[in-house]
């Protein structure tokens, strides 16, 4: 745990969350009280381009649960989760989670799949969300599903949870040796990564036959998509220019456009990346870049390259203006991977077991993540933008949407943990009922370290489900160093 940080849970007034942000100089401005339906600014409707209606302004990010079957097919587990995410009360469902095109690109061997043998299973695992929605909320005409798309690439372990079996775009000399990645293993060629980029078109169009709304071409956390962006040392038509890095995300769109016109695309995208971490001797994390001195760090996309633990979103914004010349209005801005900085990407008090201590209070890891979407939607207004690393706000988290919402810094109030735990928080927000506090996630991260240690995702201390499984008698032992 974080003993050095004060826990937002113990931060019951206004005045002392404040006073907590003021003594950290960050930037994270609140509403004090928060305005339920209809008039609430997180209650507002969003319209699209091709006006479609999107009822709110909460959104569900895409959360893997490693409980699918060996075919990739949805299990109850999977249903449960799904209907969960119905039930919320968001009307933008970012994917449900994360499906893989073909097996060697999945992230464990029970991801879901997405193909002819799968898809009939996909689409009754969108009617179960859809049908829980309905139930509760008596409407779905407002409501946008989507499915993300990925392949794992580097990440992948398609046949045993515990090995890696990496499809990589190029040498990387931290991760490669974080992860042994032999010096003389193969990339990927053009041609393999041609046939990737149509089974992501085939994809896309078993989605759209399936009834999702969008599809998500998946760009960040370290994943494929997201390494061609850091590919600038890769010969050939997909690495070195910037031209040639957005060639995987193009050639895509374009087969979609041609094979599924009337499906929506939409691309989750690790805006900025920094340098891996590892545990320092007081535990907490420390660059692995400046230990091993391997000179100019030139692998992070939206990073300094004079400074690579400072953003420089030059690329950055380049990408956000390809995805509006491509017709491209929703995205979600992510950042960084889980793989090798967790902090950035997922601010947490308590770390996954595998982790290091967070090395700066989290709320400083939330601050960037709202400021850095807030400065892209200055420069991109008509994009439909959902943000992300909310969670940790926890009892604060609709005071801070709500100002972010209402001031234009952001679109979409997206929510990942946080509705493992309580998935209707949205709904009490909106309600203008108050929170249950009992429910609200407060990052003890069993939800990553389970499937790190090759069981089921779901959170185990607040869900009386997960309480209840063998499993989380296995996570206990686990966590104990058994």
């Amino acid at each position: 745990m974080s003993d050095n940080y004060p826990r937002v849970a113990r931060l019951r007034t206004a005045e002392q969350f404040r006073a907590h942000i003021q003594s950290l100089d960050i930037d994270l401005p609140f509403d004090e009280s928060v305005e339920a339906a209809p008039t609430g600014p997180l209650a507002q409707p969003y319209v699209l381009n091709n006006g479609r209606v999107i009822g709110n302004r909460f959104a569900i990010h895409p959360m893997e649960g490693w409980d699918g079957t060996a075919e990739g097919l949805p299990t109850a587990n999977t249903h449960r989760r799904w209907a969960n995410f119905g039930k919320s009360g968001g009307k933008l469902i970012w994917g449900g989670e994360a499906v893989a095109v073909r097996h060697d690109g999945r992230a464990n061997p029970n991801q879901l799949r997405i193909g002819a043998d799968t898809l009939d299973g996909l689409a009754a695992l969108r009617e179960t969300l859809v049908n829980a929605h309905q139930a509760s909320f008596k409407r779905t005409d407002d409501l946008v599903v989507g499915l993300q798309l990925t392949h794992s690439g580097r990440f992948a372990r398609p046949n045993v949870k515990t090995r890696l079996e990496p499809m990589i775009l190029y040498h990387h000399p931290l991760l490669d040796r974080r992860f042994d990645i032999d010096p003389d293993y193969p990339v990927l060629s053009d041609s393999q990564i041609d046939d990737i980029v149509g089974d992501f078109v085939r994809a896309a169009k078993e989605a759209a036959s399936a009834g999702f709304d969008f599809v998500d071409i998946k760009h960040c956390h370290g994943y494929l998509g997201h390494e061609f962006l850091s590919a600038y040392e890769r010969p050939g038509h997909y690495g070195g220019s910037f031209e040639n890095r957005t060639r995987f995300l193009r050639e895509i769109v374009a087969g979609i456009r041609g094979e599924a016109p009337e499906l929506m695309i939409g691309v989750r995208l690790s805006a900025f990346d920094f340098p891996p971490f590892r545990p320092g001797s007081d535990g907490k994390g420390v660059p692995q870049w400046q230990d091993d001195e391997i000179g100019r760090y030139i692998f992070g996309f939206g990073a300094d390259k004079s400074d690579p633990l400072h953003m420089d979103t030059d690329e950055t914004v380049e990408f956000l203006q390809l995805m509006e010349a491509l017709d491209i209005q929703l995205v979600n801005v992510s950042c960084c991977s889980p793989y090798y900085n967790p902090h950035f990407m997922r601010p947490a008090y308590f770390p996954p077991s595998d982790g290091y201590l967070p090395p700066e209070d989290p709320l400083v890891g939330v601050a960037r993540q709202i400021n850095s979407v807030a400065a892209i939607k200055a420069r991109n207004p008509d994009l439909a933008l959902v943000g992300t690393g909310y969670t940790y706000l926890q009892d604060w988290l609709p005071n801070v949407a709500q100002h972010a919402v209402g001031n234009d810094m952001v679109d979409f109030v997206g929510l990942g943990r946080m509705v493992l735990s309580y998935p209707e928080m949205p709904a009490d927000v909106l309600a203008g009922r108050g929170l249950a506090r009992k429910r609200i996630c407060r990052t003890f991260s069993d939800c990553t370290t389970a499937p790190r240690n090759g069981l089921v995702s779901g959170c185990y201390p607040l869900d009386d489900f997960y309480k209840s499984t063998p499993e989380a008698i296995e996570l206990k032992a686990v966590k104990a160093g058994k």
